[in-house]
């Protein structure tokens, strides 16, 4: 079985990491290993992830940034990445290790916390979408053989959509292994500041994007 490192960006995650990480303990015992990529958190976030992975590492701010910071430590020949407010399900290992038996990267189906049902629609549009265009998201646990990953540069440093402009790249090498089992992420941002706001502020940035659009300025929408 190949080992999976699993690299997971953080800024001021204190409320969410344990609960991430509390679950992959087992697969540490297995032989895969836990990298923490911390952003410059000002809370309590790498002291309490420390314990419960291999590596804690800090890095310029950036989800792109961390990630390769991250994947620069790993020794996995296979690289997950993870959000911090992510559970993977508990069979994820093995199929990762399926899906890649045909395909050189792929993504997790997704579920979301929160129990409105716009939420449900949302999740379908999500895995829909995704296995449609081959783009995956960085809420569904992109996958990557690394040394594919080496080969094509890592994550793009830019300061948004690095999730997507990763997988433009990757599906040139192969089409993603769409799991089907679903992980599930947390509905904060889509709770906290509006369902249908944030669905419609997504769909403009990515249109953005797709026109040309600079990531930076988009991120200034985005935060």
């Amino acid at each position: 079985m190949d080992k999976v490192s699993i690299i997971v960006p953080t800024f001021n995650e204190a409320d969410n990491i344990v609960a991430t990480l509390q679950p992959l303990q087992s697969l540490r015992q297995q032989g895969h290993e836990i990298i923490i990529a911390d952003g410059g958190s000002d809370d309590a976030t790498i002291k309490l992830a420390r314990p419960l992975a291999d590596h804690a590492i800090n890095s310029a701010r950036g989800r792109g940034r961390q990630m390769n910071s991250g994947a620069q430590q790993a020794g996995g020949d296979v690289l997950l990445f993870l959000h911090a407010d992510t559970l993977l399900p508990d069979n994820a290992i093995d199929l990762i290790q399926q899906g890649l038996q045909t395909k050189s990267w792929g993504r997790f189906d997704v579920q979301l916390t929160g129990r409105q049902p716009l939420l449900r629609i949302i999740e379908l549009m999500m895995n829909w979408r995704s296995r449609i265009t081959g783009i995956a998201t960085g809420d569904q646990a992109i996958f990557i053989k690394r040394e594919l990953f080496n080969n094509i540069g890592g994550y793009a440093d830019i300061a948004l959509m690095e999730d997507i402009a990763i997988s433009k790249t990757l599906r040139h090498h192969s089409r993603p292994a769409c799991i089907k089992k679903k992980l599930t992420t947390s509905s904060r941002r889509w709770e906290q500041y509006g369902i249908l706001k944030t669905v419609i502020l997504m769909w403009r940035l990515r249109l953005a994007y797709y026109c040309g659009a600079k990531p930076e300025q988009l991120s200034r929408l985005y935060r």
